[in-house]
């Protein structure tokens, strides 16, 4: 009998840890199955996606820089992934391809549970308005922040995500779009979903409206700068997404597989591999 392949599809893909994570999901869970990497050409993952399902494969995990391009090749998609306007979990099943995002669970279980933060009543201040931001939103907002400020360099860009946002969400939650230079108020949660670690950018927020902050970095490891940063300029504290990186992997493998795995363990190893 065949084993259920599934896989990471992205641009580039090499560095993923995805393939261990789900295999220390399968192994916790007693389930049979192979995950590897596909590294699909820039203009060709509608053609890679076609050939993994025409040879029998069972699931994808999507990663930059095909979200979007995702979101508009499945059939049929959830709720969160409808209102991200992107995917990052392609399941196959009797011929139709369903669309997931299970970016904003992961956020959230690794910020509520592993850390312990209370999201309700929160100010919650958010660097970058792009895939990431897009990506985690409507989790957040359904948190009940007293108000999420969204911050970007094009500020035209964080103010489209705003007005779209308020158009949807019905919440009491303050919904802001500002350019650094216009912050003008400490936040209780910091979230980096810029990739300033992965362009070796400096941080351009007045260190002043992070202090006492609890600041979170959606990048882990090497290119989790911002949270370098964080904690040098008196932020409360600061970590890296490499706890949300586990946690939607663990939700992208319940919708496959139809078992939740637990996460801590795997968090562990990789947390001595990555915060030596």
């Amino acid at each position: 009998m065949p084993i259920d392949q599934y896989a990471v599809v992205g641009h580039p893909v090499a560095h993923s840890l995805s393939p261990q994570i789900h295999q220390q999901f399968a192994a916790q869970t007693k389930q049979t199955l192979d995950y590897g990497k596909i590294e699909a050409p820039v203009d060709g993952f509608v053609a890679v996606v076609d050939q993994f399902r025409a040879d029998g494969g069972c699931g994808l995990n999507v990663t930059v820089p095909f979200k979007a391009q995702a979101w508009r090749y499945v059939d049929r998609l959830d709720e969160l992934a409808t209102s991200a306007q992107a995917v990052n979990t392609l399941s196959f099943r009797d011929g139709d391809c369903l669309g997931f995002n299970t970016d904003g669970l992961g956020l959230l279980a690794d910020l509520k549970v592993r850390h312990q933060q209370t999201i309700g009543g929160s100010k919650v201040l958010i660097l970058g308005a792009g895939g990431a931001t897009q990506g985690v939103l409507g989790p957040l907002l359904s948190e009940q922040p007293a108000s999420v400020s969204i911050v970007n360099r094009t500020v035209s860009k964080a103010a489209d995500l705003v007005a779209a946002w308020r158009r949807n969400f019905a919440g009491k939650c303050v919904l802001k779009a500002l350019a650094y230079a216009d912050v003008d108020e400490k936040a209780d949660i910091v979230i980096n979903a810029t990739s300033m670690g992965l362009a070796n950018q400096t941080v351009p927020l007045d260190p002043v409206w992070i202090e006492g902050a609890f600041c979170y970095d959606m990048s882990y490891g090497a290119n989790a700068k911002f949270m370098s940063w964080a904690r040098q300029r008196g932020a409360k504290a600061a970590v890296d997404g490499l706890g949300m990186l586990v946690e939607q992997a663990a939700a992208a493998f319940n919708i496959w597989r139809g078992i939740m795995p637990q996460t801590d363990d795997v968090y562990a190893r990789l947390s001595q591999q990555f915060h030596q």
